[in-house]
Order: C-alpha cells, then structure tokens, then sequence
C-alpha cells in the first residue's frame, strides 16, 4: 500500500522486497531523535508530544529529498512512537529488527516481542484503512507547508501537529470508553438512551464526510471478528457488536431524518484495545498509518501542485474612522 500512494502503482515482486528492504533499514533513530524522546519522557508529555518533537529531527544532517524524507519518516514513526512508550514507561526500547515487516515492527518496538501472525496482520489492516482519506485536516495541513517549496518532514511535522488535536485524531477513545461503561449488553440500551436524553454524540457512529456506513469501519468490523476469533477477549467483542447493534437501532428512532452509522473509529478502539493498545496510543498509531498518505500528497503537492494561499473575505465592522495619533478607532 505504501509502495501504490507513493509511486502510483502495485510493485511486483522486486520492486516489494527492494521496498521493504530499504524501509526497514531506514528504522534506527539517531542520537538526536533518542535524546528528544528520553527529555520528553522525563517530562511526561503525552506520545503525540513526543512524536511531534522528535519528527523535524529526522532531517538532521541528510541532504533534502523528497521521497528519501517521506520513506525516512514512514520506516521511522514505529520506532519513534514504540521507543517512547517503552521509555516513559521505565522499559529499555528493544533493538531495531529489520527481518519483519512494518506493521509487526511497530508491534515488537511497543512490547518487545515479535507478534504473531495474527496480531501483525490486524495491525496491517489498520493501517491500511487509515493510510489515506482525502483532504482531511492533516494532510490540508502537510500539503499547505510543502506548497511553498518547504521540505517534506517540515510539512509531516505540520501534520502531525494538526492530527494532535481532539477534533482530528482522538475519537477512537471515547468509542471504548463507551463499551467499557456499559460494561453487560444487558446496560446497553438503558446507557445509550441515557446519552442521548442528555444531548451527547454517541461516540463511533456519523461522520463529517459519510452520510452511509464508512466503509473503513466493515473492513475494520472484519478484521477484529478475525482476530478475536484466535486471541484477545471474546466477550470484550461480543459486547461490542451488542453496543453497535443497539446504537444504531436508537439512533434510527431518535433521528431517523439522519443517516448515522458506525464510523472507523468504532471498530479502531476495539481492535488497537484487542492488541493491547492503551487508548493513549490509539492516536499515534494512527499517525504510523497516515504518515503514508501525508507523504504521498506531500510528494503529488511538489510535482504537480502550486502555492496555496486560499482568499479571505472580510466579515468585521466596517465604516470605522480612525482619529490621527491616536489607536483608538470611532464608528
């Protein structure tokens, strides 16, 4: 998937192994990037904090190129988001493997030991439904940066600054902490009804883009059915799909002019929770995937792209007269 949003079309079979080859030797972090991480840890900033620092070194002493930075900060966001949390949570990072794949080195760089198939591949799923999705707020934000020439980490850490807040990347929390307050599928409806009485989002259900089901989340909804098939807590997934269930059926009565189905964020929670993700890494985990589609609008914005600088229409008070040698302004 990397290799099609960066070059425009599927590898063969040379061009994947060449790619992967060259990713995974790009996953090591300099001594700058692991000094930013430990203050960072000793201040106990959040993990998209530290991610946020530690992105602009990755330029340190490399000449500029585009495509050299995008695959430096795709192979490097693993390593940059695992070696944090081992730290600040008083564990030694794990050295760097370059014998497995992306998705199962992100893995191994959270918990230290190389996952199983099945763990890999639903975090590969993730990734893959994240990758990319238009012209959202981060990638507005990274291809707003290059389009003045700028260098691509300086447009990725843009992008990461803007996925940092709550109204871009954080959803996927509060969809778990719903399920696990309900806690039985017995308490679902009476919970949900409770939320909506009292105005609240139903966290995990609509979508700014999508007046249909987001087709990420069936993809996700696969996914997690797949893995906690083999591992993770069965009830955990079964009281979900209860909460899904019954979300959408109240929903439909209370607003039925409105097409709110489950979005990706629902099925996330529940497949990063399954992984054993604390939901604080839920949002860096989503930078790991979308790095890739920041890096390849980035890379599209500087071949083919030109300055963007939208208009602005005035809408202030107007007829103001401004008296000389003074700041103040009469009407």
């Amino acid at each position: 998937m990397a290799y099609l949003l960066l070059h425009g079309h599927l590898p063969d079979d040379t061009e994947r192994v060449r790619f992967a080859q060259d990713l995974a030797g790009r996953r090591a972090l300099s001594r700058a990037a692991l000094a930013i991480i430990h203050e960072a840890a000793a201040a106990n900033a959040p993990p998209m904090d530290a991610l946020r620092m530690a992105a602009p070194v990755l330029s340190l002493g490399r000449e500029e190129n585009p495509l050299d930075d995008a695959m430096t900060a795709i192979a490097s966001f693993p390593t940059i988001v695992g070696a944090y949390w081992r730290i600040r949570n008083d564990v030694a990072p794990v050295p760097v493997l370059s014998d497995i794949a992306h998705a199962a080195h992100y893995l191994h760089q959270l918990f230290g030991v190389t996952p199983s198939a099945e763990r890999a591949r639903a975090l590969e799923t993730y990734l893959n439904t994240v990758c990319d999705h238009g012209l959202n707020a981060s990638t507005f934000a990274a291809r707003v940066i290059v389009s003045t020439r700028s260098d691509v980490i300086s447009a990725i850490t843009g992008a990461v600054g803007a996925l940092k807040g709550p109204l871009h990347g954080g959803a996927p929390g509060p969809a778990l902490d719903t399920v696990l307050e309900i806690g039985t599928a017995e308490r679902a409806e009476a919970v949900l009804r409770a939320k909506l009485d009292r105005g609240e989002r139903l966290m995990g259900f609509g979508h700014r883009i999508y007046r249909v089901r987001d087709p990420r989340a069936d993809v996700l909804a696969q996914a997690a059915q797949r893995f906690y098939t083999s591992d993770g807590d069965r009830s955990l997934y079964e009281l979900a799909r209860n909460v899904e269930t019954t979300a959408l059926r109240l929903l439909r009565e209370r607003k039925p002019e409105r097409r709110l189905d489950t979005n990706v964020e629902f099925y996330t929670a529940l497949l990063l929770h399954g992984l054993g993700m604390p939901s604080e890494l839920f949002t860096p985990t989503f930078a790991v995937g979308r790095v890739v589609g920041w890096s390849a609008h980035c890379l599209e914005q500087l071949r083919d792209g030109r300055l963007i600088r939208p208009q602005s229409t005035y809408v202030g008070p107007t007829a103001l007269h401004y008296d000389r040698g003074s700041t103040r302004a009469a009407v």
